[in-house]
């Protein structure tokens, strides 16, 4: 091709926080993620050492030389090789490379070693058999090396050999470098205050969960401004009476990431983060562990509430001196929180609020001149953020808001639907590529006045709507837990993390996915319609009913939020869920809860129609409707037997069969996932 990028250039940069992420996940040690980074390194080099090698077995000859025995072609870089492998190699490129490859397998060998002591309790010596110079920790090293031999095959006339494989790996190491993939580390926002409350209470300061978020912001700020160091390392585990548990897990964390090697993890996410202190406190951390490349620090923001106030939270931010001058080339990643936005406040008052505080986001991210990049956290599923249609759900984001980089999490499922095999990753990635080139030169106007107006009021009614059924009426957790396996999930192993942040508490301390997914096996999937008849209804019957039917018609971005309840709702079936309600739940009250949650459902349906003109529900999307022919009587026999194997699990706790029932259950679970096209 004429043009082409450049051979270092990394369009896709891959991360992961499998081994990273302890929000709520206490098998998550700072020992677990050593062993994830080690295990990465492991692989890498044994994946880059193959190639090399390889490559060495194609690269055996020499460049063309004269009647003179010197070569044809002056080269800079073929007299750097020559200057490492001597004048007279016969085949320079193989032994050029073949200390490369041998210190990629001392590499792996050495994270073997350091792996095992990492697992014995850091007995073992092994490691320290390998000097620095024996491995690669930096990719500029390894690459340095590869471009050599790039540019000596250009120059010396086999360019055709330069872009055959070589430029693979060189690919492969601009992409993955020596860890694969960094990780991600990630917390809720209350580990870390009581983390530094137990500091500051050991240095007789005083409660810093008692302060207000100002004393807590100002203190922070003053001990970023100073070099003196906190705390010891270690001084937590000498004093038990003040240093709790999970405060000396989350200091024990940060000073596993002060010993990390370049490259291998990636961001410090902050769940449940609601202020600026909660942000700091992260900075600070890291700072007095003696992080030497402080992770980003990335909020993430989730409940209503924190989406509401995110802009004010981060403009506070942006006028802190300290803070600012901690971010890399002003760069500043702000996570949104899909999943649970929507199960705190309902999908369509999630999707109005992750919208316009996007657009607030961008407004103070300008003002304070800071390049700010969003992390959206979504699932597979349409409650938790999901689009089937991905390059449409991309275009569709808020103007200004993606501007050529888009950060997101592909979870479960999605990751084998999308990365399974070698022609989907090549398609999901062509899609990801069309859509953001596409989103910088596709023209969609901001909603005007009038258009906020509406889904202000479309957003309060659905989410009082939904906080009604879901928060206030006090039949619904008996009924949720009746009706759906949502307890039976938690004991199955099918997921990554326990299924709730704490053992105790209700549907809020419930993990989005094992929310979702409970609906879903029942075929309600209430959380992503829950509230949005009633809203579209109410408005439908005032005087903004025209304005309504415009904003469907002419703003792509409702119009898409509208599409995708209308294809959730068309998958779902009401009297499937009466079955389960009939074999599982036997309290009157939970009993009449469903009945009216199903009136509910059917009523949404008719207001999805009434506002996109429909007939029949997705009439649009033939080939879902013919999917859903195919597949629905295979689904609803596994339903009825799902109802029926939940009804003797629970009858038969503790008996002999109990184990042959969850096997049976956990079948069904598949089935239903699979014909559905989603977990959740």
């Amino acid at each position: 091709y004429e043009y082409s990028l450049p051979l270092t250039a990394s369009p896709f940069k891959f991360a992961s926080w499998m081994g990273g992420d302890r929000d709520g996940n206490p098998n998550v040690t700072p020992n677990v993620t050593r062993e994830v980074c080690l295990t990465n390194r492991i692989k890498a080099a044994e994946l880059l050492e193959k190639d090399i090698r390889e490559i060495m077995g194609s690269l055996s000859g020499n460049p063309p030389r004269g009647m003179d025995d010197t070569c044809r072609f002056e080269s800079a870089a073929m007299q750097r090789i020559r200057d490492r492998v001597g004048m007279d190699s016969r085949a320079p490129y193989r032994s050029f490379l073949h200390p490369v490859a041998e210190r990629l397998a001392n590499t792996s060998a050495w994270a073997r070693a350091e792996l095992l002591k990492v697992q014995k309790g850091g007995v073992s010596d092994e490691g320290s058999l390998f000097s620095t110079e024996d491995i690669f920790l930096d990719k500029a090293e390894l690459m340095e090396d590869l471009i050599t031999v790039h540019e000596s095959l250009c120059d010396t006339g086999n360019a055709v050999a330069a872009d055959g494989r070589l430029v693979d790996v060189i690919r492969k190491v601009s992409a993955f470098g020596l860890t694969l993939v960094p990780l991600d580390v990630r917390q809720e926002s209350d580990r870390h205050s009581e983390a530094l409350d137990c500091i500051t209470r050991y240095l007789g300061l005083g409660s810093y969960l008692q302060w207000d978020e100002a004393a807590r912001v100002n203190w922070i700020t003053n001990q970023l401004q100073s070099k003196r160091p906190l705390i010891r390392s270690g001084a937590w585990n000498e004093s038990d009476e003040i240093f709790t548990p999970t405060a000396v897990d989350t200091l024990e964390t940060f000073k596993m990431i002060s010993e990390q090697y370049d490259a291998s993890l990636g961001a410090y996410v902050i769940s449940q983060c609601t202020s600026a202190s909660d942000i700091m406190a992260v900075l600070l951390l890291q700072r007095d562990a003696g992080v030497k490349k402080p992770l980003r620090v990335v909020p993430l923001f989730e409940t209503l509430d924190d989406l509401n106030g995110a802009a004010a939270t981060m403009d506070q931010l942006f006028n802190i001196p300290a803070y600012v001058g901690s971010l890399e080339g002003r760069k500043q990643e702000v996570m949104i929180g899909y999943s649970d936005s929507a199960k705190d406040a309902g999908r369509l008052a999630a999707t109005w609020a992750q919208y316009e505080k996007q657009l607030e986001l961008v407004d103070v991210a300008k003002k304070h001149s800071v390049d700010m990049t969003f992390f959206h956290g979504k699932g597979g599923t349409v409650g938790r953020g999901g689009n089937p249609n991905t390059f449409n759900g991309i275009v569709e984001h808020a103007p200004g808001t993606v501007n050529g980089q888009f950060r997101v999490t592909e979870q479960g499922e999605m990751i084998n639907q999308n990365f399974g095999y070698s022609d989907r990753a090549e398609r999901t990635l062509d899609i990801y590529t069309a859509a953001v080139l596409a989103e910088q030169h596709t023209d969609r106007p901001l909603p005007n006045q009038e258009w906020k107006n509406v889904m202000d009021k479309l957003s309060d009614i659905s989410c009082d709507a939904y906080r009604k059924i879901v928060r206030g009426d006090e039949r619904f957790v008996p009924y949720f837990r009746a009706a759906t396996p949502e307890l039976e999930l938690s004991k199955l192993n099918i997921g990554s993390r326990p299924a709730k942040r704490k053992a105790t508490g209700g549907v809020e301390s419930l993990r989005a996915i094992p929310w979702i997914f409970a609906w879903t096996q029942t075929r309600l999937n209430l959380p992503t319609w829950l509230g949005v008849g009633e809203a579209i209804n109410q408005v439908l019957a005032s005087e903004d009913e025209q304005t309504l039917r415009q904003m469907y018609n002419e703003w792509g971005s409702f119009r898409t939020t509208i599409d995708l309840v209308e294809m959730i709702l068309s998958k779902s079936d009401s009297s499937i869920a009466r079955h389960y309600e009939d074999v599982l739940v036997s309290d009157p009250a939970a009993v009449d809860l469903g009945s009216e949650i199903r009136k509910i459902h059917d009523g949404t349906e008719q207001a999805i129609k009434n506002l996109t003109g429909h007939k029949i529900l997705a009439e649009n999307d033939h080939l879902l409707l013919q999917l859903m022919a195919v597949r629905n009587p295979y689904v609803d026999c596994l339903n009825v037997l799902q109802a029926e194997t939940l009804k003797r699990l629970r009858a038969n706790e503790n008996s002999d069969e109990e184990q042959v029932l969850n096997d049976a259950l956990l079948t069904t679970i598949t089935g239903v996932a699979n014909g559905m096209g989603n977990t959740g």
